[in-house]
């Protein structure tokens, strides 16, 4: 893993204006690179054309697949990961019109499913090199677009503990591992039942249901590779492929098949386009 040097000057030449409340970006990084925690003075919409990464923000991180997207409010300090070569192309939003703003806890992070449209109006917006009327149409729409998205539940909680942190460090980087919580208390050196209560206290949430939380989390980016499902459930740690499809279910009302059925299309569209 090595670290990308980020500064505001890298970005504020395309910072938005009232002029131009809504600007394109694009970076292409490799896999394992990593962007230090840094924030802006604007709200922004990380999307991937390509590609997966994992945003973190204090005590929580999210991994977002390609056609998905994180909306990371104005002033919230943030690093990024990329889990493998990714094509970057956030937006910068304007924090006087960004959305979200009547949410009661508006410095949250969301992660959210990239609509058809939304897609094709970032591509739009991209091409255009002047402030124009066709611009401000396409701002608009963008705007109503991220504010309607549908938002996904795909954040991990991070333990404060130290006997945690390399426990958790270990799952996140490799979800399909099977050892018990009795295993890793042998390598913790702490006992099963300190663990358990550990995770409670300090993740809100069981050992299992935090491991389960991981596993999907990851399920999005290893499907959109191209894994079929069956293969997707073998390197999560799940014992078959329906038990992927149940678990999956639960947290997302659908089957996994049904949710990644447009998303199969539209990458083959998004790399024909850029």
């Amino acid at each position: 893993m090595y670290v990308v040097n980020h500064t505001n000057a890298h970005s504020s030449c395309l910072a938005p204006t009232v002029e131009r409340p809504v600007r394109v970006v694009g970076r292409d990084l490799t896999s394992n690179a990593t962007l230090a925690a840094h924030s802006h003075l604007w709200g922004q919409l990380t999307y991937a054309l390509q590609g997966a990464i994992r945003v973190t923000v204090g005590r929580y991180t999210w991994i977002v697949p390609p056609l998905r997207a994180i909306w990371i409010p104005a002033n919230v300090e943030h690093a990024v990961t990329t889990l493998e070569a990714v094509r970057l192309r956030p937006l910068h939003v304007l924090s006087d019109i960004a959305p979200f703003q009547d949410q009661a806890n508006i410095a949250e992070c969301i992660v959210l499913d990239v609509s058809n449209l939304l897609r094709e109006l970032m591509l739009a917006l991209a091409e255009l090199n002047l402030a124009s009327e066709r611009e401000d149409l396409l701002t608009k729409l963008i705007l109503s677009e991220i504010k309607q998205a549908t938002q996904l539940p795909l954040r991990i909680t991070l333990p404060r503990d130290k006997r945690l942190i390399r426990l958790c460090n270990s799952i996140i980087a490799n979800p399909g591992n099977k050892l018990t919580l009795a295993d890793w208390a042998t390598q913790a050196g702490a006992s099963e039942r300190t663990l358990a209560r550990l995770f409670e206290q300090d993740c809100g949430m069981g050992f299992g249901v935090w491991r389960q939380q991981v596993r999907l989390a990851h399920s999005s980016h290893l499907v959109a590779r191209g894994l079929p499902l069956s293969q997707v459930a073998l390197e999560l740690g799940y014992s078959s492929q329906a038990a992927f499809s149940s678990m999956f279910k639960k947290t997302f009302g659908v089957t996994p098949s049904v949710f990644f059925n447009s998303a199969g299309t539209n990458v083959t569209n998004l790399n024909r386009k850029n």
